[in-house]
């Protein structure tokens, strides 16, 4: 609207909202793309072609929805991106002006003058001056700040990307998540760790290209869930007799999203009718035969970077069911073969999906809600939130259905709070088991009869009997 914006303000911490991202299917896919660098290299023609219409419709719409054109967007999006850079990094202004996708730091200088009213560096003298900046271990090392509307529930986020990381590929040590990762064929590294006092999330990466730092971050943004808006889906969930209270006792609760569409689908399938840690073993297995090794020095646990489609098009990927095995060579074939673009429209991506034989409605909308960040994914048909959902007597997919329509449009938040729900009370149940394992064994040790206290009949003895076979 032709305002200039505040120095104090973080306009990159604000949830997202519905007037930012658009009324129009084709506005929200085209900001997305631009968000992921689309404009960098490609003309306004090229990016209306991959969305189906003409510039000059593109145009109309985003002026109709947005009060501005796709480069003016574009601009202004590398522009917040360049004053997170000068105000929370050491950065020379070159390196920022790289990294914020600017060809010309005379151009860049201009740009900044234009929209802040102060050249970059009288910005970064603005800057307080007690705030305790990270700085970079390597020369080929870029520290962000990224900045987040409290609450953050940090813990179960950490503990959901724990519980499903790719062996070699992800980690999580001493509270940080890591990754391996490539982008136009090169190699890097990430360490995302939770900094509270500050309410940000501080990421290191290392990556031989500054240009590619801005898509970088913002598929950390999107995978942190940092622009989610806490107060509104609390909001939601406050009158709901189950979810009120889970939404209290985990507050600032996100929904952990993907490094990488493919990587997930695949992730997905290998999950179908088996367990969290199984399919992280399977997918760890694919990494190790079918991926490439990591060509930077790494002294942690990462080793190898997650397959591309292309070589899974033709992996025998063995150990694996047949079914599943085909699905996933299927879904390589048809993102190797662009019929599936995984940097297109979210319709068109769930329509490939569709099409791929082995792909259920679960796995669909387990990639919706993590993948393409739809805040209203929800996998009904899931095992665990049935039975959580239903204060553990399963419910009906349909049943389940019905009662999940009072959550919209949020329901992929509903989702990961009876997931989370679910974790905390096996961990209970596991707990409290094996004291009683520990109870059966002081009073064998000491000759009495009392019987120990049992929180499940049913399934203890089949447990004891297996833990005192002395085949095992």
């Amino acid at each position: 609207a032709g305002f200039r914006p505040c120095l104090r303000c973080r306009p990159e911490a604000a949830p997202g909202t519905p007037a930012w991202h658009g009324s129009s299917a084709t506005v929200s896919r085209a900001i997305r793309l631009i968000t992921e660098g689309a404009l960098h290299e490609e003309s306004v023609a090229s990016l209306s072609e991959r969305l189906g219409v003409s510039s000059r419709h593109l145009d109309r719409l985003f002026r109709t929805h947005l009060g501005a054109s796709p480069i003016a967007v574009a601009r202004t999006w590398r522009l917040q991106f360049a004053k997170q850079l000068i105000s929370d990094s050491d950065l020379p202004m070159f390196r920022v002006s790289q990294a914020a996708g600017f060809r010309s730091v005379r151009r860049f200088n201009d740009s900044v003058r234009r929209l802040y009213g102060r050249t970059p560096s009288e910005i970064r003298r603005l800057r307080p001056v007690p705030l305790k900046r990270p700085t970079p271990a390597r020369q080929d090392e870029f520290v962000f700040r990224l900045p987040y509307r409290p609450p953050y529930d940090w813990e179960s986020l950490l503990s959901f990307l724990e519980s499903r990381a790719i062996p070699g590929v992800e980690e999580v040590v001493s509270g940080a998540y890591r990754r391996s990762f490539a982008i136009g064929g090169k190699h890097g590294v990430l360490e995302v760790r939770h900094e509270k006092s500050v309410h940000a999330i501080e990421a290191r990466i290392r990556f031989s290209e500054p240009l590619s730092l801005l898509p970088i971050v913002t598929r950390l943004r999107d995978m942190f869930d940092l622009a989610a808006d806490t107060s509104a889906i609390a909001e939601r969930f406050r009158h709901d007799p189950l979810l009120g209270r889970l939404a209290r006792k985990y507050p600032g609760l996100r929904v952990p999203g993907a490094w990488d569409r493919f990587e997930l689908a695949v992730r997905a399938i290998l999950g179908q009718q088996v367990t969290v840690a199984g399919a992280s073993t399977l997918a760890g297995r694919i990494a190790r035969e079918f991926g490439e090794p990591l060509s930077i020095p790494e002294t942690g646990g990462l080793s190898t970077v997650f397959p591309s489609a292309e070589v899974l098009t033709r992996a025998r990927l063995g150990g694996l069911p047949r079914t599943r095995a085909a699905a996933i060579r299927s879904l390589a074939q048809e993102v190797a073969s662009s019929r599936l673009t995984l940097a297109g429209g979210d319709e068109a991506f769930l329509a490939g999906l569709a099409r791929v034989k082995g792909i259920g409605e679960w796995t669909v909308e387990y990639i919706a809600m993590r993948a393409l960040r739809h805040p209203d994914a929800f996998p009904a048909s899931d095992l665990v939130l049935l039975r959580t959902a239903g204060q553990y007597r399963p419910l009906t997919v349909h049943g389940l259905r019905e009662r999940a329509e009072r959550w919209r449009p949020w329901r992929a938040y509903a989702a990961i709070l009876l997931w989370r729900a679910a974790t905390e009370a096996d961990n209970a149940h596991e707990m409290d088991e094996a004291g009683d394992l520990t109870a059966v064994a002081a009073v064998s040790a000491a000759g009495g009869k009392r019987a120990p206290r049992l929180r499940d009949a049913r399934t203890f003895p089949l447990r004891v009997r297996g833990a005192c076979d002395p085949r095992r």
